[in-house]
């Protein structure tokens, strides 16, 4: 109750607290921009642990390992826009429509999440409505502003895989991830397959669709943007190091396309 004997309005997250959206690079030059939508594994104090150990949250479950060093390695060296979301998608996922029947996970990889059980429709939406919304309406807003200054976008949702999915293991290195745009798929693919002994994956090991994903459809596919999905497996940018190498792949690989778009007139 408020001071004036009111019901008082639920609030998720503290005044103190992180805010889901983080920044990078804001007005950066680079015609990419970048959405991390796995980058963090925050949870908000009022959800305390959701019922898991911490050996479960910091696992694949919560978040995406080691994009989030890759991320920003890339958006530093390309003077790219970056947006990224800190909080676990164990909270609700910000790569799932919000109607889809994970978004906000009862069970993930076979593990049970007690703080999500029995969640009413109206603590969804609170959850919906403090970390999915403000994530997306940022993303939203600086495409629609670089639409107004004619400034082209790129969109690439960058994210990693686990090696092992349900006791099979996964060869790919990395994979692109796409559905409708066939302008930037053919040319990642293309180069990074060019590189010495990866294993790429072309809509391996996702492919987007409406239904599974929300990002690239929603923000790239639905204004006929240039965009992909990438991911990168897990064990391979767990650490800084890997971390730096695959930056650096992707520093190169993304400054040759953006120069073949160029050359194309599509930037």
């Amino acid at each position: 109750m408020d001071a004036q004997g009111n019901a008082a309005t639920p609030v998720l997250l503290g005044p103190d607290e992180v805010l889901p959206v983080l920044e990078r690079h804001v007005s950066g030059r680079s015609p990419f921009l970048f959405a991390c939508d796995h980058y963090g594994r925050a949870l908000p104090r009022v959800l305390g642990d959701l019922g898991l150990p911490e050996s479960e949250l910091e696992r694949h479950i919560a978040w995406d390992i080691g994009i989030a060093g890759v991320a920003e390695a890339v958006a530093e060296a390309l003077d790219a826009h970056l947006i990224a979301q800190r909080y676990s998608r164990l909270v609700i996922d910000c790569n799932r429509p919000p109607k889809a029947p994970n978004s906000i996970p009862m069970i993930s990889e076979r593990t049970t999440i007690p703080g999500n059980e029995g969640l009413t429709h109206e603590a969804a939406e609170l959850r919906r409505r403090a970390i999915f919304n403000p994530y997306h309406d940022r993303i939203n807003a600086v495409i629609e502003a670089r639409t107004r200054q004619a400034k082209p976008t790129i969109l690439i949702a960058l994210h990693s895989f686990t090696p092992v999915y349900s006791g099979i293991a996964r060869p790919w290195h990395v994979g692109t991830l796409y559905q409708r745009d066939r302008t930037l798929p053919p040319l990642l693919l293309q180069a990074l397959r060019a590189e010495p002994e990866l294993v790429v994956g072309d809509n391996q090991p996702y492919a987007v669709s409406d239904a599974t994903d929300y990002t690239i459809p929603v923000h790239g596919e639905a204004r006929g943007l240039i965009c992909t999905g990438i991911e990168i497996r897990q064990d391979l940018i767990a650490e800084a190091e890997g971390q730096q190498q695959w930056a650096e792949r992707l520093i190169r690989i993304f400054g040759e396309i953006e120069a073949a778009l160029r050359t194309q007139g599509l930037v």
